[in-house]
């Protein structure tokens, strides 16, 4: 059900966006390609798949385009003060780990890092225990929001090439080197990425209306069904 309300409530708002020549022809080859349709023998037969009559099957191609125009219409303005809400979960940062279960194996084999004894590659392929032992102990490139909220903290906290001293998460000592932290740019990727994120938000809050109206519905159904 969600899926069909999210499709009922976008495509009319779709509908209403104009198109040119150009961008029609670019969104029907956009489709070929990325359906690897060769000729119009295959366009047809692939119409004929989806059960889709033409001017069906014609939205079916251009939804993409008048998705990006109406978000371009819409929501652009809107992407920069988006961008700003959400520029701390877009930055991007690689960092080394290795976990261990035991407090004194971690401060040895930091000691041993940090004393260039051993190098952390090759202490976290033998001695981790998560899945960076099998990475080498690197992790990422990820959003920095993705990480435990302490391991966050620290990575945030710290500079490139900072061995951090070993510290417990849960049942696990750890022991983080920062390797290399990407700050998010607001880009022209960027800005319609967020003009996507803000119809996207819209559209979940118009379906989740729906959704309540249709179960209102269904309760007052059901209890005048029950009456004698």
């Amino acid at each position: 059900m969600p899926n069909i309300l999210r499709v009922l409530t976008a495509d009319p708002v779709l509908a209403s966006v104009s198109l040119t020549d150009e961008e029609r022809l670019q969104a029907f080859q956009g489709f070929c390609n990325d359906q690897q349709i060769s000729g119009p023998e295959e366009v047809e037969a692939y119409r004929h798949q989806q059960l889709l009559e033409p001017g069906d099957f014609q939205f079916v191609i251009e939804r993409p385009i008048r998705l990006v125009r109406w978000c371009e219409q819409q929501y652009l303005p809107k992407a920069e003060a988006r961008f700003l809400e959400r520029k701390t979960s877009l930055d991007q940062i690689v960092y080394s780990l290795l976990r261990v279960a035991d407090a004194g194996l971690a401060r040895e084999l930091y000691l041993r890092i940090e004393g260039q004894e051993t190098d952390f590659a090759s202490a976290a392929t033998e001695y981790s225990l998560g899945p960076e032992s099998k990475s080498n102990g690197l992790v990422g490139p990820v959003p920095l929001l993705q990480a435990h909220p302490n391991l966050a903290q620290r990575l945030r906290t710290n500079p490139p090439g900072h061995l951090i001293e070993p510290f417990q998460i849960e049942q696990w000592w750890v022991v983080v080197r920062i390797e290399s932290y990407t700050s998010a740019v607001l880009d022209e990727a960027t800005r319609m990425a967020m003009a996507k994120e803000l119809f996207d938000e819209w559209l979940e809050g118009e379906v989740q209306t729906q959704l309540s109206q249709l179960a209102t519905q269904l309760q007052s159904y059901e209890q005048g069904a029950d009456r004698p």
